[in-house]
């Protein structure tokens, strides 16, 4: 009987510290948190992907077709629009952990989401500029033409609707599945490492049917019907969210005070006291980085007074986010490249044989479902086989360091650009030798799945690099700013989509001059993409280089998963 009274015991007390329910009651680990609540969550996520896929993945399509934009043009609003949906996670990640919270975030971000879908879906019932040139009156035309300026007004709001949706969904809802698993548990802890891998598992999933469903129903049966089934599936992925709102762990604020208020001080203050004496402040060893702002710790006369002295924490707190900027900035050209994925790569695709049986062929967006494919792949086989093996020699708990395996994402990305611009110079050649360069609405007979390598090596690439950056931000940032921690990630890509939009505009530009076709021209038989691409792995290289030097140089703030 005693023994089973001492088994027992345990049961008894099996709350999570520093964790309440929506009630703001403790909560116990047997019936809260883990995959139970992070399955919820991530319901919600690979709705959210799927719909933001369901609009990215083919808006280079509907901006050439539909809205008539040339190529140039049409990939540099992809950009611009990218890059502010992977920047305003940034503004959602600051609203959450300063005012609203992760769980009534991604609520709010959801509804004005699901609001930019609908509105997305009326924009596409309004005449395209396809129809505009119907042999009608002088006024019919006029009609059509105030209704396609309409129709663009209203739906690039629409589109910068949803930005601003993804942009509270995006960073919230990570950080809040990787919050229902306790670090300091030895089951959990371990759960919570591969739980990155497994969420970007089902979002490939979620990403995969978008590519093999909803591509093909916008460019054969109606871009409004493609539109509204995003818009669906995102309320319902909602719905199942908010299902499982009394089994999820809310952290428990350990500072009323906003950790951006706290980390601003530790700057002022040092920047203040940078003409104190620093011989008193006794630092450790893995304070050594950014001795400058040490003298935060430091109190003049005037701070004294006023009671403004930093804490030991609030210094690691600011060190820990300013040591994460050289990684982010040596991982921008990684990023530029991963936008090619949804734009140029679309582009080259929609030029060779998609056919897969006679009068079937398939939409050139589809094609990126091999990232998917890939992803699908290589997730198991890296979680399952490689950090095992890896784990055995090094003694990490992830097998090899979260820099380790951002750098060999970084160097895939930089091998599949090296294959793209080697497979477009073998289709401009095919197009050469079967006289179609003047011929660009003639099919190139060069088969499509050519193009499979490089996407393939995409996806492997983000099993690496973006699942690494999500990790690494998540695990590296102060635990009050975990949010910000993956919208830092998230603005990695939109600052690339950015660069890859300053590019491709700046290289239309030089290289059009004069009449000449531009490595961007409508005509891609006389464009020059493996030019870009070229550039592309030569910049890819260079980054590579300085992210190892500077990931060399890195301290981890803690040891749990480095």
């Amino acid at each position: 009987m005693s023994d089973l009274a001492a088994a027992e015991t345990p049961l008894l007390d099996d709350s999570v510290k520093g964790c309440l329910d929506f009630k703001g009651r403790p909560v116990h680990r047997s019936n809260s948190g883990g995959w139970t609540s992070a399955s919820f969550i991530i319901a919600v996520e690979v709705a959210e992907r799927f719909a933001y896929y369901g609009i990215s993945s083919n808006l280079i399509t509907y901006l050439t077709g539909p809205l008539g934009l040339s190529t140039a043009a049409a990939a540099a609003q992809v950009n611009s629009w990218s890059g502010v949906a992977t920047l305003l996670p940034l503004l959602g990640a600051f609203l959450a952990d300063s005012f609203l919270g992760r769980y009534r975030t991604i609520i709010l971000a959801s509804l004005v989401y699901i609001l930019g879908l609908g509105l997305l879906t009326l924009s596409a019932t309004l005449p395209s500029v396809t129809t505009s040139g119907a042999p009608n009156a002088d006024n019919v035309t006029l009609n059509t033409s105030s209704m396609l300026q309409y129709q663009v007004i209203l739906f690039f709001f629409s589109l910068y609707l949803v930005a601003f949706g993804q942009g509270g969904h995006k960073p919230c809802v990570q950080a809040f599945g990787a919050d229902q698993f306790d670090a300091e548990h030895p089951v959990e802890c371990k759960a919570k490492s591969s739980v990155f891998n497994w969420w970007y598992f089902s979002i490939a999933a979620g990403i995969l049917l978008t590519l093999l469903i909803l591509n093909y129903i916008q460019e054969n049966l109606s871009w409004v019907l493609g539109f509204a089934i995003p818009a669906i599936v995102m309320a319902v992925g909602l719905l199942v969210f908010l299902l499982g709102t009394m089994t999820y762990r809310f952290s428990v604020e350990g500072d009323k005070e906003s950790p951006f208020v706290r980390i601003g001080r530790v700057f002022i203050l040092a920047i203040r006291n940078r003409k104190i004496a620093s011989s008193a402040i006794a630092t450790e060893e893995s304070f050594k980085q950014f001795k400058f702002l040490d003298k935060a710790l430091l109190a003049s006369d005037s701070t004294m007074e006023q009671g403004k002295v930093c804490s030991m924490r609030e210094v690691e707190e600011a060190k820990a986010v300013l040591r994460l900027a050289p990684i982010w900035a040596t991982c921008l050209i990684y990023a530029v490249v991963f936008a090619q994925t949804s734009i140029l790569f679309t582009k080259q695709g929609a030029t060779m044989d998609r056919s897969i049986t006679r009068g079937i062929e398939i939409p050139a967006a589809t094609l990126q479902c091999f990232i998917s494919f890939s992803i699908l792949l290589f997730i198991p086989i890296y979680d399952r086989i490689v950090v095992p093996l890896a784990r055995a020699f090094t003694g990490k708990p992830g097998g090899i360091t979260m820099l380790q395996r951002i750098g060999t994402g970084i160097a895939v990305s930089a091998i599949a650009m090296v294959i793209a611009a080697l497979v477009e110079m073998k289709r401009l050649q095919t197009a050469r030798e079967h006289g179609l360069v003047d011929k660009p609405n003639l099919t190139v007979p060069m088969w499509v799945w050519w193009l499979v390598p490089q996407y393939s090596l995409c996806g492997l690439s983000d099993v690496l690099a973006i699942v690494g950056l999500q990790e690494f931000y998540y695990d590296q940032m102060p635990n009050e700013l975990r949010s910000i921690g993956i919208a830092l990630y998230l603005s990695i890509l939109g600052f690339g989509s950015f660069l890859s939009s300053f590019l491709i505009s700046v290289i239309e530009t030089v290289t059009g001059k004069d009449g000449r076709d531009s490595w961007f021209a409508d005509n891609l038989n006389r464009a020059h993409l493996d030019y870009f691409y070229w550039l592309l792995a030569a910049l890819s290289a260079l980054g590579l280089a300085l992210y190892v030097y500077s990931a060399r140089s890195y301290i981890y703030a803690r040891r749990s998963t480095s």
